[in-house]
């Protein structure tokens, strides 16, 4: 087994053991999306005729992903670091790009199965329709998740401490999941706000979802954004890794 997959496999185990990490990352999504299902005003078809809780599973997904990046993963990573873990993997070969991506692989991996959840419970418990552009969707999210990685590793690369990531993780998130449509939907925006969120990894995330859960193809311009939050983090992140 090469050795990305093996240290991926590690990583997983290690990050089990943090509960609280484990029911705001993998958890808390699912169970705020079976809540908003219960809502009646929810499940009723708006003028459109669109339910917005069929709007709103993206948007869940999105930030089930960010809240994973920015605080669970950002917060592991940098604890990593603070208990010495980092400075015992130096002495091994494992580099820091194999170490960067083995974290990737196991966050998306565990996020992939977290989504699989959501869809699984809007279908079967609020008549949800499944993506209907299934590799699109696929695509989409897996660049949503590759940039919010990427953005919740720089975070864990910058900050000095297991607390300040999170500090900052927190900073990051809530402008994030508000561009993505949380309180004020995407339709409702005015032209400005509309502009930032295309440009935000969640906001271009969330349409591009909502593009290819309609049966649509993305839109270059969201897939851009995307590919280029996660170059630009990505590359940041190598750069100001530390082992300690």
């Amino acid at each position: 087994m090469p050795a990305l997959f093996r240290l991926a496999a590690t990583e997983t185990k290690l990050f089990f053991r943090e509960p609280i990490v484990v029911f705001f990352a993998l958890a808390f999504s699912p169970i705020l999306f079976g809540v908003l299902g219960l809502i009646p005003a929810l499940r009723e078809p708006g003028a459109d005729g669109v339910r917005m809780i069929s709007r709103y599973l993206p948007i869940v997904v999105a930030m089930g992903v960010s809240l994973f990046s920015l605080s669970g993963l950002s917060q592991l990573f940098a604890s990593y670091r603070e208990k010495g873990v980092l400075r015992r993997l130096r002495l091994t070969p494992v580099k820091p790009t194999v170490m960067l991506s083995a974290q990737l692989l196991m966050a998306v991996v565990l996020s992939a199965v977290s989504t699989l959840v959501i869809l699984l419970l809007g279908r079967l418990a609020f008549d949800v329709d499944l993506p209907r552009q299934l590799p699109a969707y696929v695509l989409s999210f897996a660049l949503l998740a590759l940039a919010l990685f990427a953005i919740g590793l720089l975070v864990a690369a910058l900050a000095p401490s297991a607390k300040s990531a999170s500090a900052v993780g927190s900073l990051v998130f809530f402008p994030l999941v508000f561009f993505a449509g949380l309180w004020v939907p995407r339709a409702s925006m005015n032209r400005v706000l509309l502009t930032i969120s295309d440009l935000t990894p969640l906001g271009a995330g969330v349409q591009a979802l909502q593009d290819t859960a309609s049966g649509n193809w993305p839109q270059l311009l969201h897939l851009g954004v995307m590919l280029g939050w996660l170059f630009a983090a990505g590359g940041l992140a190598a750069r100001y890794f530390r082992w300690e």
